[in-house]
């Protein structure tokens, strides 16, 4: 009997039951008038429950034994795989521990061959040695051999490698002997240079106490040049960028360009309008931009190189047309920022025919800037009107810091357009676009 055959027959059971009175006062002699066959369903319904009750019981206890059955299978399936896991644990264990073994055995045994190898090498080799000292002996001991062959042989040829190696000896001590003449004749020049320094900073110094004016501070106290001539002087030929200190000023780098003539510290480079050279007073002063490409060196580092003494200037432009070189120089002399850096420039002649590139105002020209307005122009800023910082007497001769073209000048119709871009007017007057500028100086002593 199932689960839902037992509620059946309680659910019957319940109802029989409600069917007797309750109230024994209202149905007298209920208990001898009781019929049997009511009595008889009662019992059997509740023999019937009761085998159903035991029959529920019984097949709960048999699913408790098929469960308490698995769970035992389970337990020892878990117990046989813990086992075999310590087994394979051991057998790793034992097999670490064997191979462990081999590769000590194996290193051993390679150790041991490396070994034995070695002294057979040595073996060889010694056994070699004692061959050629005897082949070398030979002829010593037999000089009247005439066997033209073997010993004899490699005689000769050792011989002959010898006077080879001899003369090469010979060479080598006359080129040596050649280049402590070069050295001790370079040395000669350089104590020559150095006295001839000693001479001109002495005069300079007497004339400066003639006139009454203070002593320079101690130079070249920390052994760097002065210029990039005097580091030409020194013996340096290879262009490039080197750190120099003038007189009286703190170290900085430069980028020098060794030509035949000496040494020129380059202070201002264009050649593809990568920087913009539309600054102010400060940057001009400071200085921007970068040595290896386009740069301004700066208003103070030029001015600390041109008071050392007399320098040149010299400019190079190139233009869009044909890109023809021209070039010009000037005795340069700088003033300080207290005297707003003015430029006082000489055209020299001596070199041939030559650009007016730069004006020339024996009074000096003070530098300008849009944001210091020291131009000679009384109804406009120059500096604003045409861009980046110059030496402006009018707004009309020449601007080597302006806007750098992006195409030539010739072929643009709007003037002012125009004239923001760099330039420099020729002795004809006519206004000429510049594709590229380097503007540098030395001292005066470079011609000479």
């Amino acid at each position: 009997m199932n689960m839902p055959q037992i509620l059946i027959l309680v659910t019957i059971l319940v109802r029989a039951a409600d069917a007797f009175p309750t109230d024994r006062r209202a149905l007298p002699g209920l208990d001898k008038q009781a019929s049997w066959g009511d009595m008889n369903v009662l019992a059997h319904g509740l023999l019937q429950l009761g085998q159903g009750l035991k029959e529920n019981v019984d097949k709960t206890k048999a699913q408790m034994r098929d469960v308490n059955a698995k769970l035992k299978a389970f337990n020892g399936t878990v117990a046989e795989l813990q086992r075999k896991q310590r087994e394979q644990d051991e057998a790793l264990k034992a097999r670490t521990k064997d191979v462990e073994q081999e590769r000590e055995r194996l290193v051993a045994e390679l150790a041991e061959e490396v070994k034995t190898q070695s002294e057979d090498i040595h073996t060889r080799m010694d056994r070699l040695e004692e061959k050629v000292d005897e082949v070398l002996r030979e002829p010593t001991l037999d000089r009247n051999s005439s066997d033209h062959t073997g010993v004899p042989f490699i005689q000769r040829l050792v011989a002959a490698q010898n006077r080879r190696i001899d003369q090469l000896v010979e060479k080598i001590k006359q080129q040596q002997d050649k280049l402590e003449k070069q050295s001790r004749h370079l040395q000669t020049l350089q104590i020559k240079v150095a006295h001839k320094r000693v001479k001109s900073h002495r005069r300079r110094d007497e004339h400066m106490a003639l006139r009454g004016e203070p002593e320079e501070l101690s130079r070249d106290v920390s052994g760097l040049a002065r210029n990039c001539h005097d580091l030409f002087v020194r013996g340096q030929r290879a262009s490039g960028i080197y750190k120099i200190q003038p007189q009286s000023s703190q170290p900085f780098n430069a980028l020098c360009e060794m030509t035949s003539e000496g040494g020129w510290t380059v202070i201002q480079k264009r050649q593809d309008g990568s920087k913009n050279f539309n600054q102010l007073w400060e940057s001009y002063k400071k200085g921007f931009g970068n040595l290896n490409g386009e740069f301004w060196l700066g208003l103070e580092k030029i001015h600390s190189l041109a008071k050392q003494g007399q320098y040149v200037l010299q400019v190079e432009l190139s233009d869009w047309v044909g890109e023809q070189r021209r070039e010009a120089r000037y005795r340069l002399q700088l003033e300080g920022e207290e005297k707003k850096f003015a430029l006082h420039l000489q055209q020299e002649s001596s070199s041939g025919s030559q650009e007016k590139i730069m004006a020339t105002e024996e009074s000096g020209l003070p530098f300008s800037t849009a944001d210091r307005d020291n131009d000679l122009s009384t109804d406009v800023n120059c500096a604003e009107l045409l861009s980046g910082g110059w030496w402006f007497s009018s707004c009309g001769e020449s601007n080597l810091n302006g806007r750098y073209p992006r195409r030539p000048s010739v072929l643009r119709r709007q003037q002012q357009s125009r004239r923001q871009e760099m330039f420099w007017s020729s002795t004809k007057g006519q206004n000429n676009s510049v594709k590229a500028t380097l503007l540098k100086i030395a001292p005066a002593t470079i011609k000479q």
